[in-house]
């Protein structure tokens, strides 16, 4: 499971020229993105890729009450083709998640202790994600995506059993084509980001409140060592 991730430094050149937008929100650095919160997602709109801002917890169009979004806010990308509330979003509605880093958390005696992620160089990235629209009974819309997971890497093994699915920039476009319903295809995507390519350090436990988002979140804490 994947419950926070950072986007710490939205620069909006560097967002425009790595995901091939015009336009980019106007954002600040966050450092703990929370479900349920507004986050920048990369979509096709029309034939020109857009980035948008949408809920994190995704609502299926079906649902009658929208606080089942509360709690999808993660698919597991081995059975995410079959599951009603995620199955016609994945033929039809996948996007690009922006972030740089996220958090995972190390069950441990004393408690769980969380871990920053990044690539080793700090940049941009994209986890796989997946997003619909829900219109409800008084015709108001809600868009919402969704964040797929995989089995762990070797960096991330000890820390937890689950990770983001991360994208190579290569597989961008056929991610983002709705044209694309192959779903061997498209599942091949779906795999462990390389270990060698990332780092891991624990963090003070002051991001497990999602009220504190600065950048004291994401600093090491000093007496553990780095992994990766």
């Amino acid at each position: 499971m994947c419950g926070r991730f950072t986007l710490s430094d939205p620069d909006a050149e560097q967002l425009s020229a790595r995901f091939g937008v015009v336009a980019v929100p106007d954002l600040r650095p966050r450092y703990n993105i929370a479900p349920t919160q507004p986050i920048a997602v990369v979509r096709l709109g029309g034939s020109a890729r857009e980035m948008v801002m949408l809920r994190w917890g995704l609502i299926p169009s079906w649902a009658k009450d929208p606080t089942i979004g509360d709690r999808l806010i993660n698919a597991r990308a081995e059975t995410v083709a079959e599951k009603p509330s995620f199955r016609s979003a994945f033929l039809r509605r996948r996007c690009l998640i922006v972030a740089d880093g996220f958090y995972e958390w190390q069950k441990r005696r004393s408690g769980k202790q969380p871990y920053y992620v990044r690539l080793r160089e700090g940049q941009l990235f994209a986890f796989a994600g997946l997003w619909e629209r829900w219109t409800g009974p008084q015709g108001q819309e809600i868009e919402s995506c969704v964040l797929l997971t995989t089995s762990p890497n070797d960096l991330l093994r000890p820390i937890h059993d689950r990770m983001p699915v991360i994208l190579h920039p290569d597989d961008y476009a056929l991610w983002l084509d709705p044209a694309v319903d192959d779903r061997t295809r498209l599942q091949a995507l779906l795999q462990p980001y390389p270990s060698d390519e990332m780092e891991a350090y624990p963090v003070g436990r002051r991001v497990n409140d999602p009220h504190n988002d600065d950048p004291r979140c994401i600093e090491p804490l000093p007496t553990l060592f780095p992994t990766g």
